[in-house]
């Protein structure tokens, strides 16, 4: 069996997690972690993200970025193959893969509409976008994330068709 590293990012509402557990599900031995875990994980002194945001949160969101490349390459090194899915913005792309450095990290970027991010936020039971704007926070990051692995507009495929994508663009 081949492992495979799959490292999912995008803003709030991409679809980050809904495509990065259908992906898990369709790699043999394979582990799905959601970087968020680790944020919730702080049951009292956790910091949330604002804009501008508070200096202990980013300390708080470097921690969370450092915690779940731990648990992604302690997985990969036991064999299984990983999905790592989280909010990589900007240079914490870069950041995170020089973290995983060794790893050979298959990029994909989910980069829907902006009306698609809206729509799927506002059918969303949880809310994402406190303090943020969609917009805005989408255009910043098209703007200051590297243009590294494959960007996925995904704002008319199902999941399904999104994981075919994804499994399509990567050499077996």
């Amino acid at each position: 069996m081949k492992q495979s590293f799959y490292l999912i990012t995008g803003v709030m509402a991409s679809g980050k997690s809904t495509t990065a557990q259908a992906l898990a599900e369709r790699l043999p031995r394979c582990v799905h972690l959601r970087g968020d875990v680790f944020r919730r994980m702080i049951v009292t002194g956790r910091v949330e993200m604002a804009d501008p945001p508070d200096p202990e949160a980013l300390q708080q969101l470097r921690l969370r970025y450092r915690l779940a490349a731990q648990a992604a390459r302690g997985y990969w090194e036991a064999g299984f193959s990983v999905v790592l899915q989280d909010n990589y913005y900007g240079q914490d792309l870069l950041e995170i893969l020089a973290q995983l450095e060794g790893i050979p990290v298959r990029v994909v970027v989910l980069c829907p509409t902006q009306e698609a991010v809206q729509a799927r936020e506002a059918s969303r039971s949880k809310t994402g976008y406190v303090g943020f704007a969609p917009g805005p926070l989408l255009q910043a990051f098209r703007r200051e994330t590297p243009r590294l692995g494959y960007w996925l507009d995904n704002s008319a495929l199902t999941v399904e068709e999104s994981v075919e994508k994804i499994l399509g663009s990567f050499p077996a």
